[in-house]
């Protein structure tokens, strides 16, 4: 039976997150004003074209149906229009770009493309970009910290190396909270990076600035990690797709100068994009031959045959409650698949959720980085004196990076019962999948928060970090838009190394469901 104490507590709660929600929308919402989005295209040709899917425009361009130079030159002027705003670029957009767009052009005009060629490059003349994180060789590579402001990549990483290997030309670089450890993006060397459906409103983190330029229509698709839901939060805040892969099946290296060879750590690079098809094919580049053919991403998915399940919340009281829209749409996306495979999608649960929040905690403190030197550039930083210059207006870091150093002198959570409660949970998330089922699990109780709201209520991110915990891939999948005309999603969940379940599924919820929704009007 239930405790009625305890059933009177959590309901005591809930109702307090909701006054308090409502308080921090109210306020914040009258101190950022009026509400203002990103605007249209200049015509609707034009917006035909950024609006399109990177697969279908690279095959544009194979046919002769589109130069690379035009589509190149359509996003590069659409990139410097929105970013004047929307504040999500740190290095670019570059003029080489078109360079090699028209070089790509010559090319196919001579006839010197072949089709061996083109096989190997899918993305050949479609633009991307990246998170400025991630190393890009001689691009701005500042992890958005002052002292870096003038570092530059020596090298590609390896997933910038595969998708220019796939043909795809590179654009710029986006905008990321300090060192990628934050749930918004800002930081005191670029700012605060808008969200494209409303300025006042956070992109969240850490690839936000990539987020908001893909959603904006301003590249074709873009590159992100995650190691807490830095892929899967800025895309649930920005209505795009955006995958957290198995870990491991997409090297790391040159992304927050990893190495690619770390065992421990819950960090993956992936794909983030407008269509669930672009990120199934970019998988498939940025995996490369032998994982691309271990994970079987060439074979389709027979989805009336997969075993569904749903989780309605992670009982975590630090969260919000999960609002009424948020179950509505769980609702109606366990119905579909209910008619889809002629079977219930099974309420689910898994033991230890309520402990999500402590499990990252512990388990970044197992990360091979070092964040106070990552944050120092390689320096020991004093998170009191850093406070403390803060209240001046003299430190080079965010309040949400000073944050981050005082939580790690906090006490540690206890080992053993973290271990413990961490191995009971993937065991349980093994049992419940195997090898053809899919969990449906909520991205967020509430769609994007207004700016600075998570400095004061941040646990939601839990929805998202439990998964970098268990290391399996998840995609995260737009649903439309509430009330406040902000994107709603969901998060798709497989066992490890079935992300091809994930990604078909995601391709049903869009036909379904229509993906992603424009943040302009005409």
């Amino acid at each position: 039976m239930c405790d009625p104490n305890t059933s009177t507590l959590s309901t005591l709660l809930q109702f307090l997150h909701i006054i308090l929600d409502g308080v921090l929308e109210f306020i914040l919402g009258w101190i950022l004003g009026v509400k203002r989005h990103v605007p249209a295209p200049p015509n609707k040709e034009i917006e035909e074209l950024l609006s399109t899917s990177a697969v279908k425009l690279a095959g544009r361009i194979r046919e002769g149906k589109l130069k690379s130079y035009e589509l190149v030159k359509a996003y590069y002027d659409r990139l410097l229009v929105v970013n004047r705003d929307l504040n999500a670029v740190v290095d670019g957009p570059f003029i080489e770009a078109l360079d090699e767009a028209k070089l790509i052009d010559e090319r196919f005009k001579n006839g010197d493309i072949s089709e061996e060629e083109l096989k190997r490059k899918p993305f050949l003349g479609v633009p991307f970009t990246t998170k400025d994180s991630t190393e890009v060789d001689g691009k701005l590579h500042t992890l958005g910290l002052i002292s870096r402001r003038n570092k530059r990549g020596s090298k590609d990483a390896e997933c910038v190396r595969l998708m220019k290997e796939a043909g795809a030309i590179f654009l710029a670089t986006s905008n990321v909270p300090e060192v990628n450890k934050w749930i918004e993006t800002r930081n005191m060397l670029i700012g605060q990076t808008k969200n494209p459906y409303d300025y006042r409103r956070s992109v969240g983190g850490s690839s936000g600035g990539e987020a908001a330029l893909i959603s904006a229509c301003c590249t074709a698709f873009g590159l992100g990690t995650d190691i807490g839901g830095s892929i899967r939060i800025p895309a649930f805040n920005c209505g795009i797709f955006g995958h957290k892969p198995t870990k491991g099946v997409i090297n790391t290296r040159g992304c927050t100068f990893r190495s690619g060879n770390e065992v421990n750590t819950m960090v993956a690079a992936g794909p983030m994009a407008r269509y669930a098809d672009d990120l199934i094919q970019l998988m498939k580049v940025l995996t490369g031959p032998k994982m691309c053919k271990e994970l079987q991403l060439e074979s389709s998915v027979n989805l009336k045959t997969i075993q569904y399940f749903y989780i309605p919340s992670n009982s975590m009281i630090q969260c919000n409650p999960i609002g009424k829209d948020e179950q509505k749409l769980m609702i109606n996306v366990c119905e579909h698949f209910k008619n889809v495979s002629g079977s219930d999608v099974k309420l689910s649960t898994l033991p230890h959720l309520d402990m999500t929040g402590k499990m990252w905690r512990y388990w970044m403190t197992q990360e091979p980085a070092n964040f106070n030197k990552l944050l120092g550039n390689g320096e020991t930083l004093n998170p009191f004196f850093e406070l403390f210059k803060k209240l001046f207006g003299r430190s080079e870091f965010t309040l949400a990076a000073i944050y981050s150093l005082i939580d790690a002198l906090l006490p540690p959570e206890k080992e053993h019962k973290i271990r413990e409660a961490t191995k009971k949970c993937k065991e349980a998330l093994n049992e419940l999948l195997r090898d053809n089922g899919v969990l449906f699990f909520h991205s967020s109780p509430r769609t994007a928060p207004f700016h600075y709201y998570p400095l004061i209520k941040f646990m939601d991110f839990s929805y998202f970090s439990i998964f970098n915990v268990l290391n399996v891939p998840v995609t995260q999948v737009p649903m439309g838009l509430d009330s406040k005309g902000m994107p709603m999603g969901i998060q798709i969940v497989a066992s490890e190394m079935n992300d091809r379940l994930c990604l078909y599924v995601a391709k049903e919820l869009e036909r379904k469901f229509g993906g992603w929704v424009k943040p302009y009007k005409y």
